[in-house]
């Protein structure tokens, strides 16, 4: 049973909480200062402190703060070179961090898919041990990245469910204003999306040529895709990407010279 601890039990952490908990297969504990953050994941850890010795006894430390706090947070933890620290932070290079900790640092960005092991992440880091990967995999689904590209996958993983939620909400709400019951579209539009999204995954055709193959000749799919390919969704999703993107790259200047 790999041990694990999570400092920062808003929501990122908490999902990780949860998401870690699903298995059994590892022993969390939950560190906040905050007595209702701690409330709220109580019963998917093994253990709930406000001690951060206690906290950083595990081999495997995520730190779920702020990225304007993480490097004070790092700072005060006294962690050794066998464990290994996961941070989150967006915009704050694992080198700002080395600097203040003899663990293994890994850079992760996750998203809030972890609290049901559908998670998508991204991962940079010199080492990625074992430990650490079955933890991943048992929040959802990894690939390792360079150090450079990690403001990019914070915009398209962790960034990116927003940008799902919003084009869920506004395909239920089309069907809404035809008719549907607003609880049945949304379970249409959610299942769409999911098994939408399995797909891409499961399938060794391209995106293109699945969307194809469901474009029947005059039918009605194509109809609706003539409408998306001469509008600027496509830009526009970009735009939101790039702009997530380079907020990312705003989020810790300081660390830059490091």
């Amino acid at each position: 049973m790999v041990q694990a601890s999570v400092i920062g039990c808003g929501n990122m952490g908490g999902a990780l909480v949860r998401g870690l908990s699903r298995t059994g297969n590892h022993s969390v504990v939950a560190y906040d200062v905050d007595p209702d953050a701690l409330d709220a994941v109580s019963g998917h850890c093994s253990e709930t402190t406000t001690d951060i010795a206690v906290a950083t006894e595990p081999e495997i430390v995520f730190v779920a703060v702020k990225p304007d706090l993480v490097a004070d947070v790092v700072t005060e933890l006294d962690l050794s070179p066998e464990q290994t620290l996961l941070s989150i932070a967006a915009g704050v290079p694992t080198t700002a961090l080395e600097a203040r900790t003899d663990a293994t640092v890994v850079r992760l960005m996750p998203n809030l898919a972890a609290e049901s092991g559908t998670m998508a992440a991204a991962v940079a880091g010199a080492e990625i041990s074992d430990d650490v990967a079955s933890l991943l995999e048992d929040l959802g689904v990894f690939v390792e990245i360079d150090e450079a590209q990690m403001d990019v996958a914070t915009a398209v993983n962790g960034s990116g469910p927003a940008f799902v939620f919003y084009l869920l909400n506004a395909m239920k709400w089309a069907g809404v204003e035809s008719g549907l019951r607003p609880e049945d579209a949304t379970v249409l539009a959610a299942q769409t999306f999911k098994g939408a999204a399995e797909t891409v995954l499961q399938s060794d055709e391209s995106i293109e040529e699945l969307i194809d193959a469901v474009c029947s000749p005059k039918g009605t799919t194509i109809a609706g895709m003539e409408v998306l390919r001469d509008s600027s969704v496509e830009a526009t999703i970009g735009e939101a990407v790039a702009a997530a993107e380079n907020r990312s790259k705003e989020l810790a200047p300081d660390y830059d010279d490091e």
